[in-house]
């Protein structure tokens, strides 16, 4: 029996906040991380911003975004926390700050409260397929397994050639709702949008060809 699946190559949500006038988007590289499914604050690995487009915001808006993604890189939870915090409280009207609260929350392994953030988020700007997919992974960590297969379901309508939720409903149809042959569709999409291909994915593949129907794999790696 394999060890228990662990988390790779993820990469943390943080909103795009794009400034007003002529200022460029904030542009921060996708960094990979990796991340424990059973997420804990001595083990936490700091996490890289990702942008995405939200909504024009103040200058200053954007300086606070700016400060708060960089204490997050820099594995200062407790002062990006407060950052998102303010930003929240400042512009209740952003979906990015509670996307960002919801993934320091689950590293942190609050759960119930990383869902809280990530499901108001979703609802500020429901066509952001990212916010979608962290929340797949939040719902998957907490054995809501119909949920987190919505979740990811939405983030694929919104971008099909978005692969993170891709490989991560295929791992949930694999590993926790016996569902063969959609696990095996969804890999090879996801496979079919790497450039570089994943060859720890083909060997599922593979594996899963061969699995006989008493056989449970428990080693399968998330994306988010």
């Amino acid at each position: 029996m394999r060890s228990v699946e662990t988390l790779s190559r993820a990469v943390l949500l943080c909103a795009a906040l794009a400034a007003l006038g002529g200022c460029a988007a904030v542009s921060e590289p996708f960094k990979a991380i990796q991340q424990s499914l059973t997420p804990s604050t001595s083990t936490a690995t700091p996490a890289a911003a990702v942008v995405a487009k939200e909504a024009p915001v103040a200058p200053a808006t954007q300086s606070a975004f700016d400060a708060a993604a960089r204490a997050l890189r820099a594995g200062r939870n407790d002062e990006a926390e407060r950052g998102f915090r303010a930003l929240v409280q400042a512009n209740p009207e952003l979906g990015g700050p509670h996307a960002n609260l919801g993934v320091i929350y689950r590293q942190a392994g609050k759960l119930p409260e990383a869902v809280a953030e990530l499901e108001h988020a979703v609802k500020l700007n429901p066509k952001q397929p990212i916010y979608f997919n962290q929340l797949g992974v939040t719902y998957r960590q907490q054995g809501q397994f119909e949920k987190a297969r919505e979740a990811y379901e939405k983030a694929i309508t919104l971008d099909a050639n978005y692969a993170a939720p891709l490989l991560n409903l295929g791992i949930l149809n694999d590993l926790y709702l016996n569902d063969s042959a959609r696990a095996l569709e969804l890999y090879g999409r996801y496979i079919a949008l790497t450039p570089n291909g994943d060859a720890i994915v083909a060997k599922w593949v593979v594996d899963l060809k061969n699995r006989k129907p008493t056989t449970v794999a428990t080693s399968r790696k998330e994306k988010a």
